[in-house]
């Protein structure tokens, strides 16, 4: 699969968050703080996680339809269990 540059910057962003996160530590920050950081990369990590699924969803719907198969459903129930097993 080809991550998007999008894909690629939601991942670096992330990468800079955490090292925010990690001075903040070293730093003797809040707890409170550290805490909702944290939680801000982790709403990240998920929305980026959904935008993988989703482009990689349809590129495999887009890959079977071209392969002749004719029901794509089980790329689509696979997507969502990646999604549920993620939570």
């Amino acid at each position: 699969m080809d991550y998007t540059p999008q894909v690629k910057n939601r991942m670096k962003r992330i990468e800079g968050q955490v090292r925010g996160i990690l001075k903040m530590m070293e730093d003797e920050k809040d707890c409170k703080e550290v805490i909702t950081q944290m939680s801000a990369v982790r709403t990240a990590i998920d929305r980026t996680m959904g935008l993988v699924v989703s482009s990689n969803l349809v590129n495999c719907v887009i890959d079977a339809e071209a392969n002749g198969v004719e029901d794509p459903q089980k790329y689509v129930e696979d997507a969502v269990e990646l999604l549920v097993k993620s939570r």
